[in-house]
C-alpha cells in the first residue's frame, strides 16, 4: 500500500514533505528498544523522524501524526519497559517481536543479558502487555560443528518451557548464510564452522519441533519467517511478522486501523448445536467478535517469502552494538558500536 504523503513543520520551523504511515515497524534493521528506546520516544513527542535510505542515503521525513500501532523487535527490551505508558498514554498500540534465542555457551550473541535475565523480561512484558502480545523469536536457527539439530531442540525446550504460560507462538527461520557475504565473513573470522541448512535437514527439524511441541504440551503456533521451504506438513505455517491478524485481535476497536488493514468486523453466530459460525477466511477477536480482510495488504517492499502486511520501517543498518556475529545488518562486528557512541537521543534520525 502505497504511504500518504504531508507536510510537516520541523523543529527548525522550516517545512518539508514525509510520509504518514499508519503502522511503524521498530525495526527490523536495528534493536530500538534495547539501544534507542529514549531517542524513539523524544521522536514521537516530536511528532516525526527522519529516516536514511540504507541503499542510496536519500533522506525521508516521516511523520507520526497518523500512526495507530507499532511493531517492536528486540533481542533485549527491558529498556522499553518504562516508556510503555507513554505510548498507551498516545493512544498507540503495540506488541513485541522478541527474539529470545540460546546460544550464551557459543558466544553468537556476546552482547545480549544472559537468558534467565532475557526470559525475565519476557515475563514482565507479557504482565504489563498482555499475553499474545510478545511474540517468542527463536532466530535464526544456525548449525555449527558443535551444534546439531537435537542440539538446537533442546535450546528450545530449555525456553519453550519456561514460556508455555507467556506466549502463543514460536516464530522462527534457518541460518541462510550463503546469502550474506559479510555475515559469512563474520563468522569465519570469529572461527564458528557453520553448516549450512538444506532441504533434508529443514524437514528433519520441524518434524522433530512438532512433535516436541505436541509432547510437552506447549500447544504453540509454529511459524517460519520468509522461509521458501512449505512445512504445513508439521502444522507450521508461514510467518506475518507486521501481523493483520495480531493487530486486529488487539485494536479491533480503532475503526481507522481496521478501514487502513481493510478488515470487516462481524458477529459470531452459532447453528443448532451451539457450535460458533466464523466464515472462511476469518478468525476470532472476541467471544462475540470475528475479523475477516477486505482485501490484502502485503508490505511489496518486503522480501519474497514475507507475509507482512504494509509498515515504516525507521531503524538503521550498522547502529545495533549487540555484536550478534551471525547479523546481517551490520558490516563488520566493531562498526555498530561506533555508530552507537556517536548517537545522539535528541537528533532527528538514529544517526543525526
Amino acid at each position: 500500500m502505497k504511504q500518504k504523503r504531508v507536510k510537516i513543520c520541523k523543529e527548525d520551523g522550516s517545512e518539508v514533505d514525509a510520509v504518514a504511515p499508519v503502522i511503524l515497524s521498530a525495526s527490523r534493521a536495528t534493536d530500538i528498544p534495547a539501544f534507542y528506546s529514549e531517542w524513539f520516544f523524544n521522536r514521537l513527542d516530536s511528532g516525526y523522524c527522519c529516516w536514511r535510505n540504507p541503499f542510496n542515503g536519500v533522506e525521508t521525513y516521516v511523520s507520526f501524526q497518523d500512526v495507530r500501532f507499532v511493531v517492536f523487535w528486540s533481542k533485549n527490551p527491558a529498556p522499553l519497559l518504562p516508556y510503555l505508558k507513554r505510548l498507551q498514554g498516545k493512544g498507540i498500540r503495540c506488541y513485541i517481536q522478541y527474539t529470545l534465542n540460546d546460544y550464551d555457551s557459543e558466544g553468537l550473541e556476546p552482547g545480549v543479558p544472559p537468558l534467565a535475565q532475557r526470559i525475565e523480561t519476557f515475563k514482565m512484558l507479557v504482565y504489563i502487555l498482555g499475553k499474545g502480545r510478545v511474540v517468542w523469536r527463536f532466530d535464526p536457527m544456525i548449525l555449527t560443528d558443535k551444534i546439531n539439530i537435537d542440539n538446537l531442540l533442546e535450546k528450545v525446550k530449555r525456553i519453550g518451557d519456561q514460556l508455555q504460560d507467556y506466549t502463543e507462538k514460536l516464530v522462527f527461520s534457518f541460518a541462510d548464510i550463503s546469502s550474506y557475504r559479510k555475515v559469512k565473513s563474520n563468522l569465519e573470522k570469529t572461527g564458528i564452522n557453520y553448516i549450512e541448512w538444506t532441504e533434508a535437514l529443514m524437514i528433519e527439524f520441524a518434524e522433530k519441533l512438532s512433535a516436541m511441541n505436541e509432547k510437552c504440551g506447549w500447544n504453540f503456533k509454529l511459524s517460519t519467517c520468509c522461509e521458501r521451504i512449505d512445512l504445513a506438513k508439521y502444522g507450521i505455517e508461514p510467518n506475518r511478522c507486521v501481523d493483520d491478524e495480531l493487530i486486529s485481535r488487539i485494536a479491533w476497536s480503532d475503526k481507522d486501523l481496521m478501514e487502513y488493514l481493510g478488515i470487516r468486523l462481524g458477529s459470531i453466530e452459532r447453528n443448532i448445536f451451539e457450535e460458533e459460525i466464523v466464515p472462511e477466511g476469518g478468525w476470532k477477536i472476541s467471544d462475540s467478535l470475528y475479523a475477516i480482510r477486505t482485501h490484502g495488504n502485503r508490505d511489496s517492499g518486503q522480501r519474497q517469502y514475507c507475509g507482512c502486511v504494509s509498515s515504516k520501517d525507521i531503524g538503521a543498518y550498522n547502529t545495533c552494538p549487540h555484536g550478534c556475529v551471525y547479523c546481517y545488518a551490520n558490516s563488520t562486528l566493531g562498526s555498530a558500536h561506533k555508530s552507537f557512541l556517536r548517537h545522539n537521543p535528541n537528533a532527528e534520525a538514529i544517526m543525526g
